[in-house]
């Protein structure tokens, strides 16, 4: 799963500013490495006036966006740097055009972590997770012994 917080400055966004920005972020994952839709989750955290600070100062034009990713690993320097710039470029209409100051960074978690409704998730680009994507939801299975 990618997991998406975005803490931005109080009605940065409109609802649908949200919608459009979280549907861009979800196309990162459907279009790049085929990832069920619905193994992509964004938070929004609004942030009252005087409550982010960047060195030591009230931050009010500022974005973080903190990413978890679960469901796939980077693998070397050169994916690592297209996925950063793919996501540069979902963000600038919404961030960089608008004039605000921001900041994204990933962490990655072993899959192994990871459950989605107490299931194990399939392994990537397998029948099951293409099941799992047509279907938008995870669909019980057997695990095979290991």
């Amino acid at each position: 799963m990618p997991y998406w917080e975005i803490f931005t400055p109080e009605n940065a966004f409109t609802p649908e500013d949200k919608e459009q920005l979280s549907e861009a972020i979800t196309s990162i994952y459907t279009d790049t490495v085929n990832l069920p839709k619905f193994y992509v989750v964004v938070l929004f955290k609004d942030m009252p006036a005087n409550t982010m600070y960047v060195g030591g100062k009230p931050a009010n034009n500022f974005v973080r966006i903190r990413v978890d990713h679960i469901a796939r690993q980077l693998e070397g320097a050169e994916i690592r740097a297209f996925c950063m710039a793919i996501i540069e470029e979902k963000l600038a209409p919404f961030v960089k055009e608008r004039g605000y100051d921001w900041e994204v960074h990933l962490d990655e978690t072993p899959m192994d972590l990871w459950r989605t409704q107490g299931l194990i998730p399939p392994s990537a680009e397998s029948d099951m997770e293409k099941l799992w994507a047509k279907e938008n939801r995870p669909v019980p299975y057997e695990v095979a012994a290991t």
